[in-house]
């Protein structure tokens, strides 16, 4: 059966006023429900500016946890996870509109990711990331929706100039500011001793993708090393909040399919 254990942490940093950033998690209450529904993290940057940020941030959150809990049991994850993140969008959107924001504007990146069985299938929008962590190699699974991501992918710009040009954190996609939003999904296959490390920029930007394979390769429970990535971002950096969620793959359950129903595969 897959069996995870989770951390997180998350940090103001030393320049921001207040955190924006928001981070939930709903983890099965029994091995029948670890099958049947499996387990979902999230993690939202805020954008915008004042406390809409925080609003933003913590109703996606709020609407993709919710969702999740309460969705069918074997929905599949690669339609429903998208499909809570389009809510999260309407329901930042519809948030936005109200009167007391005085027309000011809301928005919000979001990650999720949802696990179960042997797969993990990865939602995104804006540029929190998510990243694998395997036999000492990291492999980022989300491509930033970012203006510098969209120009370095044409070929317009070079990897260095993209790191640092001043327009690097410039979104081209977040939740918010349009009714409707293009999600990203993708899935990869899991195996035990995996790590998955969910984040905001404020996290990775002031982080080699060598330190995350560092420090989530010790020997330590996710909650310590979700905190220990934190602090070294802020210590390095600092100038922006940010927030890890470490999610440690135990084992997993190999799922095999048959005239349209899954069954399990002997372990290797």
């Amino acid at each position: 059966m897959l069996d995870v254990v989770f951390g997180q942490a998350s940090d103001v940093g030393r320049v921001r006023p207040h955190n924006e950033d928001a981070a939930g998690a709903i983890t099965p209450k029994s091995r029948q429900e670890s099958r049947s529904r499996g387990w979902m993290f999230a993690v939202a940057d805020g954008v915008g500016g004042l406390d809409l940020g925080e609003v933003a941030s913590a109703k996606a959150i709020q609407v993709i946890t919710e969702g999740f809990a309460q969705s069918i049991e074997g929905a599949s994850l690669a339609s429903l996870l998208p499909s809570l993140i389009q809510q999260a969008n309407s329901a930042v959107h519809d948030e936005g509109l109200h009167s007391e924001r005085r027309g000011r504007h809301m928005a919000t990146t979001i990650v999720a990711c949802a696990l179960r069985h042997d797969q993990a299938i990865i939602s995104h929008v804006g540029d929190s990331r998510c990243y694998q962590v395997r036999d000492g190699k990291v492999t980022q699974l989300t491509r930033d929706h970012t203006w510098v991501s969209e120009q370095r992918k044409l070929g317009l710009i070079t990897a260095a100039e993209a790191e640092r040009s001043e327009s690097r954190h410039v979104l081209t996609r977040s939740l918010g500011p349009e009714m409707f939003v293009t999600v990203d999904t993708t899935s990869v296959s899991l195996r035990a001793g995996d790590r998955l490390v969910l984040c905001t920029d404020g996290l990775y930007g002031g982080l080699y993708p060598e330190d995350i394979t560092r420090i989530t390769a010790q020997n330590k429970d996710a909650e310590t090393l979700a905190r220990e990535l934190v602090k070294y971002a802020v210590e390095v950096d600092g100038s922006d909040n940010a927030t890890a969620q470490v999610i440690h793959v135990r084992s997993v359950e190999p799922m095999g399919m048959y005239r349209g129903r899954l069954y399990p595969l002997p372990l290797q």
